[in-house]
């Protein structure tokens, strides 16, 4: 059978704004690898044993995406695990690029220009590239290697400088804990100064069952604050404002299984990563619509405050008029992200 013509990227963000006006979901994360050489203390996966062996190659991410087309394109963001262990990821990209907006998170460990050229050439719509503090010492030891802010650093700056197009966005992606949530200026400003745009989301409890490192609040008002004085600090302001309510208690509605989903390293779908041990089919096996319908009752069914992570409320903030208006211009005007990064405003 013929493969369909790559779709462009306007009449892929139709399909998008389609997919949302139908109640379908938009964002989707694939966990490409649960393998992972850091030893962060904000995450276990790289206690559990994963394998090679046991990943899709990129043949099945091909077929993943035209199933997952059938409904619209949508924002797929490839995590992990980390992503950049698999030598093919710019394969997988490219298979995903024809229908959907794939983007990458990524610890910036093995990223070099040759890579990073290629991801971009094969489609990334953006990179996100861990920091959480602002300091080589305190980053290193949270994500357990030595070296790991100078390499996020140093990936930052090559995604930077080898991106092509205005709508190749490039973020700092900071976790905040307890123990940098009086930093994360800090890690703002670093941005700023690498010129790249910067992002934030609370540890979740669920992925080490460890407390202490949850934040303690109230942070909302200060996160809101410094989003307000840096443009390129493009959280939305929906999702900073619970940010508060997240960390007292949790957000109730979540809609994942109806706007979101989370596809592991198998192709087994489940409504979200948390949920990964109860999948609801094969992205590769079961049809878009039978997926569907079992995420929505999955979705009617989910009463989960536990989490506030970015995929979640991020997603969220769509479905109300601020968040929508904020989100807009960075989902839809190629460049905008460019232009934001490094611009700040002064009081």
């Amino acid at each position: 059978m013929a493969t369909a013509p790559a779709l462009t990227n306007s009449e892929k963000k139709a399909r998008l704004v389609r997919a949302y006006l139908g109640r379908h979901p938009v964002w989707c994360a694939w966990q490409v690898t649960y393998r992972c050489h850091f030893r962060c203390r904000i995450c276990s996966y790289w206690r559990e044993p994963h394998a090679a062996a046991e990943e899709l190659g990129p043949a099945d991410f091909a077929r993943g995406a035209a199933n997952l087309a059938r409904t619209g394109s949508m924002l797929i963001n490839l995590a992990g695990g980390e992503p950049m262990l698999r030598p093919d990821l710019a394969d997988i990209v490219a298979a995903l690029a024809r229908t959907h907006f794939p983007l990458l998170t990524t610890n910036g460990w093995r990223v070099d220009p040759r890579r990073a050229r290629d991801l971009w050439d094969a489609g990334l719509w953006g990179a996100s590239i861990s920091i959480d503090y602002p300091d080589a010492h305190r980053h290193d030891a949270q994500r357990g290697v030595a070296g790991a802010w100078r390499e996020a650093v140093r990936a930052v700056e090559v995604f930077r400088d080898t991106r092509t197009a205005g709508h190749q966005r490039v973020n700092v992606m900071a976790v905040l804990t307890a123990d940098n949530q009086d930093d994360l200026a800090g890690v703002v400003d670093l941005a700023g100064r690498l010129g790249a745009n910067v992002m934030v989301q609370p540890y979740g409890v669920l992925k080490t069952g460890e407390e202490s490192h949850r934040p303690r609040p109230p942070v909302a008002r200060r996160l809101l604050d410094l989003h307000r004085r840096h443009r390129h600090f493009l959280s939305n302001p929906y999702f900073l404002g619970r940010f508060d309510a997240a960390l007292d208690g949790g957000v109730a509605g979540c809609r994942a299984g109806q706007a979101t989903f989370n596809i592991d390293q198998r192709g087994l779908v489940a409504k979200c990563v948390e949920d990964r041990q109860h999948p609801v089919g094969s992205v590769l096996e079961t049809p878009m619509p039978v997926l569907l319908a079992r995420l929505r009752r999955r979705w009617r069914d989910n009463r989960c405050r536990a989490c506030w992570y970015n995929c979640r409320g991020e997603v969220e903030a769509l479905y109300s008029l601020r968040g929508l208006a904020s989100a807009v211009p960075m989902l839809f005007a190629d460049g905008a992200a460019r232009k934001a990064a490094c611009r700040t405003v002064s009081f």
